[in-house]
């Protein structure tokens, strides 16, 4: 196994694009804009660093803006860090790289403190004028700050978006990364992207730099019905594995509990209801008004989130329900309108008042636990490379992430890689050794196909029968496409919808290549036919990266123990069984 910054050169393998018709030169280019991007952005810029910002869609429209709950940190009286860190190793599931967490918990507080100095406005209690706290699942104090009631995401991309303005630092909007350029020693050398018609370049180019930091986000709409934005396609998780990078963990898809139950036909982004309203006391039932998380753990509704997420589906699946009901009309008009404004907004916008009525939910793919594998600085196995945010994998969340415990992973992780570049330094490479552009697009409508695959096969119940029919459908678009590629050289025609049902595919393989492998049920990876926890084989990390020498075939590599090989997994059905 690759030690972080140490890598092999990529795999060899990229995605069909023009070649860059435009270039811009930098030491650092930061891809994404949420929490993470914005915050590395902002402290390499205060260094001195040429920074430029790429981002898939507007600066505000990644998914940051979306998070409603908060940001969790120990800043009110009585709480510490250690009870932070013992919380969050709980809902890991014994995955938490405690170091990891240990260093969130402890540098966590200052860097909300930095965050509000820098213009984020939190909600204040009216008696103390302190930072208000609230209750999430899994926390056993009150510690999660947030803003606008339930607004926390919109302000601080509101805060981080005017601090980038201020500080005058290069942003290219409307732009698709692609792939990673690397010299011929596999180190880091830029990215191309494709700005989409709107941005100050258009059509394929590329950002030289020594240091890219990836910010992309998550990866839930390779689910049919998921809390992410249009743009979370795993775009950064996918050219990280082209670039020969290692990931961590991915099987660990953390579905929210409580989404906004649309319809068995609903697709695309589902509306959240954010943990915070049963933090603050709303309570789950059946049809019959039946609390039936009450007893089921010591912490009934407020239990982690995979615990929540199974005590749905089973109450479903013993029903034959669709959905559970999330009761707050204790709550009253006025608390439902000051604290939770934006949910009471798309509840009515859905034809639901939450006022005088309980809240159909679901479970919906909401969150990777596991990401692009990163040391306690950022780094990846490729040199230059770094990842931070959803993207990564750096060891906090484990098998289960601990409630709002992603914001303050950004903030602090992307400090960390920021102070690392200044204080390293990353080498200008060689010169970029052109990789020719191998393996196929997928057609645009493949996006739906992978997502329906998915959300059948590998979704919150899953099992080696699922696993496997997912596995061989997923092969049977990519063998399709290759197929046609290599008899008569035809391929999907470049472009944002074609990129992006590529990597969502690439990413799905990967997912159920290491979800197939663990065969245990642990944090928010739920195997029917292994229903029980096994510490004794499956206490360890599943590291996957693509294979170089077989475009079809992963490489499953368990770290943590010298005896088990490693294993090569191609994703056909019959090499699967």
């Amino acid at each position: 196994m690759s030690t972080p910054g140490t890598g092999p050169a990529g795999t060899g393998i990229r995605l069909h694009a023009p070649a860059p018709g435009w270039a811009v030169e930098a030491d650092v280019v930061v891809v994404g804009s949420g929490v993470a991007g914005l915050t590395a952005a902002l402290r390499c810029a205060a260094a001195g660093r040429r920074t430029v910002v790429v981002t898939k869609a507007r600066l505000d429209d990644g998914s940051t803006r979306w998070a409603q709950g908060g940001i969790a940190a120990a800043l009110g009286e009585g709480d510490t860090p250690e009870q932070h860190l013992d919380d969050t190793l709980v809902a890991g599931a014994g995955l938490c790289d405690e170091d990891a967490v240990r260093l969130l918990v402890t540098e966590g507080p200052d860097a909300v403190r930095r965050l509000i100095a820098s213009g984020a406005v939190f909600d204040r209690s009216a008696e103390t004028g302190e930072i208000a706290l609230t209750r999430e699942g899994g926390h056993h104090r009150r510690r999660i700050a947030h803003a606008g009631g339930d607004a926390t995401g919109a302000e601080i991309s509101r805060a981080l978006v005017e601090a980038v303005h201020a500080a005058g630092i290069e942003t290219v909007e409307n732009a698709l990364v692609l792939d990673l350029l690397q010299d011929a020693e596999g180190r880091t050398a830029g990215v191309t992207l494709h700005v989409m018609g709107e941005g100050q370049h258009d059509g394929v180019g590329a950002v030289h730099a020594p240091a890219v930091i990836l910010a992309t986000g998550g990866m839930g709409q390779v689910f049919s019905a998921t809390t992410n934005p249009s743009v979370s396609t795993g775009d950064g998780v996918a050219l990280a594995l082209r670039a020969g990078a290692e990931v961590s963990d991915l099987e660990f898809v953390q579905f929210h509990p409580t989404v906004l139950y649309l319809g068995p036909d609903a697709e695309g982004q589902q509306p959240l209801v954010s943990e915070a309203v049963r933090g603050e006391g709303a309570y789950l039932v059946d049809a019959d008004g039946v609390r039936f998380m009450a007893g089921a753990h010591e912490l009934a509704e407020l239990a982690p989130r995979d615990i929540v997420a199974k005590g749905i589906m089973r109450r479903m699946q013993e029903q034959g329900a669709q959905h559970m009901y999330l009761d707050a009309r204790h709550f009253g008009a006025e608390m439902w309108e000051q604290r939770f404004p934006t949910i009471l907004a798309a509840c009515r916008a859905h034809g639901i008042d939450p006022v005088t009525e309980p809240v159909p939910v679901a479970p919906a793919a909401h969150y990777a636990s596991g990401g692009v594998r990163t040391d306690l600085s950022g780094r990846t196995t490729v040199p230059g490379l770094y990842a931070c945010g959803e993207v990564a994998c750096t060891g906090v969340h484990g098998a289960n992430r601990l409630a709002s415990n992603s914001l303050l992973e950004g903030l602090v992780f992307a400090e960390r890689i920021a102070d690392d570049i200044v204080a390293s330094a990353p080498a200008g490479g060689g010169p970029v050794v052109p990789v020719p552009s191998t393996g196929p697009l997928q057609p645009a409508e493949a996006r739906h196909e992978v997502q329906r695959i998915m959300t059948e096969g590998a979704g919150v119940l899953r099992s080696a029968e699922s696993l496997r029919a997912a596995a061989a459908a997923l092969e049977d678009l990519y063998a399709t496409a290759l197929t046609a590629l290599e008899t008569n050289g035809k391929t999907a025609v470049p472009g944002t919808d074609t990129w992006e049902a590529t990597n969502l595919l690439c990413v799905a393989r990967v997912l159920v290549a290491a979800a197939l492998r663990r065969e245990e049920t642990r944090g928010c990876h739920w195997r029917e036919d292994f229903p029980d926890r096994d510490d004794a084989a499956w206490r360890r990390h599943l590291v996957v990266r693509l294979s170089r020498t077989e475009k079809r075939a992963l490489v499953v590599i368990p770290t943590d123990s010298a005896d088990l090989p490693s294993v090569q997994h191609p994703l056909s059905q019959e090499q699967a069984s």
